[in-house]
């Protein structure tokens, strides 16, 4: 009976292990057009890659392995009725393959070999075709002893291809001091952003709090904003739906700042200001919190102030329902435009101080690193975050190498010397 189990297992163990070593990478959630010519129309869908017409195209899928090895690559996608000749390219290896066809099918590209473990980046360009298109192409089917341990965004629940694309959310959550954490009246945090990190679509968020939110983002090749929002009490997406005793009421705002309401991620109050900060310089980012008892109402006023500059005001708004100093103090780097999510952007946060009622500051000098769901399930790990000379950084999305395990905190040198010099009587 032990010599019939025995190679039963054997065959039962080895089909598994062939299993585990074939991934299929969605190009919905993996996959970027990196190279287009001024009129191609070509577009990453919730199919893949779709109106492949242009030969200039270059349509990228990411993927990172653990380990080096022979990966033995297919393409599943439907192919045109006509002859389509197209190029698929790992590294410094490229095949061709010539195909045609209505109807979709696994297409074997080849063999390719892969030196050292990290991101890769395999790329496909049309070259030649008689019909309108190149084809159609769902996902890229990855098999060999590294897509056993493959990351990529693997499956499309809560929208997944979508939050993939824009890349991995990062966090520093600031350690307040216990002798000052529930005391915390203001927060002082400085952002510089390195030059050539700050592709359109980055946030970088500076002042987090419980309630809401404030820092600077690339909005457009022209566009810039200083954007503060509160989060209303009641939990929606729709802002319509919040009811009136529940709003987020909007007290004040400083000159050319924009107001009214966001939805989509938590519902709220909105400012903004088209501002054109400028990579390379030091940004400084003010918020106040002020609770009634009384009102059970919780006035929350950010400003601005630009590296040689004055304060800003940017708004002060009051949220019903809520009693609270500023709590779970934390900044953030985000990319909001998925096709965007192929971009490395990094921000320097620095000389982060926290005062009371009376204003006495107290420097916050630790943080720990964390991340949002795509970070978490590692579905991409290209993100990192630490201590850069004095201060902390964020840095995320083009698919570098470079890794900080999440939940790692970090200590940064102390500035005690450099509190900040705040005339609260005189803030606009």
């Amino acid at each position: 009976m032990t010599k019939t189990l025995f190679p039963a297992l054997l065959l039962l163990f080895a089909t598994f292990e062939t299993s585990a070593q074939q991934a299929s990478v969605a190009l919905a959630g993996n996959a970027w057009i990196t190279h287009r010519s001024a009129e191609n129309s070509e577009k990453i869908s919730k199919n893949g890659l779709t109106d492949w017409k242009d030969s200039q195209t270059v349509t990228s899928i990411y993927f990172r392995v653990e380990q080096p090895g022979i990966l033995k690559l297919s393409l599943v996608m439907t192919p045109p009725s006509e002859k389509s000749t197209f190029k698929v390219i790992l590294g410094n290896q490229s095949v061709t393959k010539t195909t045609t066809g209505t109807t979709t099918d696994t297409l074997l590209i080849g063999d390719f070999k892969v030196t050292e473990k990290g991101y890769q980046q395999v790329k496909i360009q049309g070259l030649s075709k008689t019909g309108y298109d190149f084809g159609k192409v769902n996902s890229l089917i990855v098999e060999g002893t590294p897509a056993a341990t493959l990351s990529y965004v693997k499956d499309n629940q809560d929208n997944r291809y979508y939050w993939g694309r824009r890349g991995p959310s990062v966090h520093l959550a600031y350690t307040v001091p216990e002798n000052i954490k529930d005391q915390v009246e203001w927060f002082y945090n400085e952002v510089t952003v390195p030059t050539d990190m700050d592709p359109i679509g980055s946030y970088f968020m500076s002042n987090g709090f419980e309630q809401g939110y404030f820092g600077m983002q690339v909005n457009g090749p022209k566009e810039r904003r200083i954007l503060f929002s509160v989060w209303s009490p009641f939990q929606t997406d729709n802002p319509a739906s919040i009811p009136e005793d529940q709003k987020i009421r909007l007290l004040k705002k400083g000159n050319g700042v924009k107001t009214g309401e966001f939805g989509s991620e938590g519902s709220g109050g909105q400012s903004y200001l088209i501002y054109p900060w400028t990579a390379g310089k030091t940004y400084a980012f003010l918020t106040r919190a002020q609770p009634n008892s009384t009102s059970n109402k919780t006035i929350f006023t950010s400003w601005f102030k630009p590296e040689h500059g004055n304060w800003m005001l940017i708004a002060s708004f009051e949220r019903p329902n809520t009693n609270s100093n500023l709590k779970h103090l934390h900044s953030f780097l985000e990319n909001f435009q998925p096709e965007m999510g192929n971009l490395s952007r990094t921000a320097n946060y620095g000389n982060q101080w926290v005062a009371n009622a009376k204003g006495s500051w107290t420097e916050i000098t630790e943080m720990k690193f964390t991340g949002d769901d795509i970070a978490n399930r590692n579905y991409r790990k290209d993100f990192s975050g630490g201590v850069k000379n004095t201060g902390f950084f964020l840095k995320n999305g083009g698919f570098f190498n470079e890794f900080t395990p999440l939940r790692t905190s970090f200590s940064r040198p102390a500035n005690q010397n450099k509190a900040p010099v705040v005339d609260f009587n005189a803030l606009p």
